[in-house]
């Protein structure tokens, strides 16, 4: 899970100074991936969300996130409505085990809701399925 902020027209220090802190990455205007490709046309700030003990589920790492306070998801919410930036909380949940509890669902409290809110932040959940359906099925026939 991480907090995206992108903009066409600031640059990460520009971000960091309105938000009043740094990013744990970012990618500046201009920047390219390799040397021939394209200048990127937006900057890109994120701060990772994390906890001890590696990897958890969005309720597990929600503390962490509130923990950021309330005064920098008004500083987000400011940015975010100015037009100068979109902010974004970004769950990706890899799914590698159909019979693993854990693994399914997403629950987010009113608590987070209500500061994803106040940071004028979307949420933007990218999954991704690493199990062959076909060998769960047991018949070989994916079509049932």
């Amino acid at each position: 899970m991480y907090l995206r902020v992108v903009s066409e027209s600031l640059q990460p220090e520009e971000i960091s100074a309105r938000l009043g802190t740094g990013p744990d990455e970012a990618t500046a205007i201009g920047s390219r991936r390799r040397p021939r490709s394209l200048p990127r046309a937006h900057a890109t700030w994120i701060r990772h969300v994390s906890a001890a003990g590696g990897p958890g589920r969005p309720e597990d790492l929600a503390p962490v996130v509130l923990g950021w306070g309330p005064e920098f998801a008004a500083a987000l919410g400011r940015l975010a409505g100015s037009g100068d930036a979109d902010v974004s909380l970004v769950i990706v949940q890899e799914l590698t085990d159909p019979d693993d509890p854990r693994q399914k669902g997403i629950f987010l409290g009113v608590t987070l809701l209500a500061w994803l809110a106040r940071a004028g932040a979307s949420l933007d959940i990218d999954q991704y399925v690493y199990y062959d359906g076909d060998d769960q099925r047991g018949d070989g026939d994916p079509g049932q």
